[in-house]
């Protein structure tokens, strides 16, 4: 079977809840995966949002998450998933806040898509400084031998002026 992702907080293409956003708690969804390929060494995991500004008019792709090196026998994340719960030897990279770990949805217009990608690689990433999804992306670049994704969408609620 091909390896896939899940999340038991929204369906795929479904509504993100607002928990997961800028406008709740802002921590990341739970998520799940399964059939992960038994020749994978680790697995990377990037969530970005290919419609930011406006999806009517997208300039960039905005980085939410980066984790990688995620042991290859591990199933899923919790929660608002903390550092210290990741699998162990997992490491964080930066987002585009140039901050580690989760930030949620904060689309300024719109609605927009949130691609979570998980990818199955045959080797273990060495250590980047600083850890982007550009420089991960090169380090994995021929090693990626299966990849999965779940995609969520989310729209701020329209704030009405007084």
């Amino acid at each position: 079977m091909d390896m896939t992702i899940t999340s038991p907080a929204f369906a795929h293409l479904g509504p993100i809840p607002t928990e997961y956003t800028c406008d709740g708690s802002d921590i990341s969804p739970p998520l799940e995966w399964a059939h992960v390929p038994e020749r994978a060494r680790s697995l990377a995991l990037i969530v970005d949002d290919p419609d930011a500004p406006d999806p009517a008019a997208p300039k960039t792709i905005w980085v939410h998450w980066v984790l990688y090196n995620i042991p290859p026998n591990a199933t899923h994340l919790v929660r608002g998933v903390q550092p210290y719960e990741l699998p162990a030897g997992t490491s964080e990279g930066t987002n585009d806040w140039q901050e580690s770990g989760y930030r949620g949805p904060c689309p300024p217009v719109g609605r927009h898509r949130y691609f979570f990608k998980l990818y199955a690689l045959d080797t273990v990433i060495g250590k980047l400084a600083p850890t982007t999804k550009s420089r991960l992306e090169k380090a994995m670049k021929g090693h990626v031998i299966a990849a999965a994704e779940i995609v969520g969408t989310y729209q701020r609620a329209q704030r009405h002026k007084k």
